[in-house]
């Protein structure tokens, strides 16, 4: 017989996309947020949305590690 790992799931790897498209959607709205706060002149509403995009890729990151850390391979 051939035992699937748990990994092979298709809705995991379907909850994983959502879930990173989920964080760095947030994570933009909250840059552009403390952009506008900051000054509300396009400059800072830029330097919010570009912070927003690495806090959310780098916790994407550490997202799929953990996930990953989880399987076998």
């Amino acid at each position: 017989m051939n035992k699937k790992s748990k990994g092979d799931n298709p809705w995991r790897a379907a909850a994983l996309v959502g879930a990173m498209g989920v964080n760095v959607a947030v994570c933009m709205t909250a840059g552009y947020w403390l952009g506008a706060r900051l000054g509300g002149t396009p400059g800072w509403v830029v330097a919010g949305l570009l912070g927003g995009l690495l806090v959310g890729i780098l916790s994407c990151v550490a997202m799929v590690k953990f996930v990953l850390g989880d399987s076998d391979g």
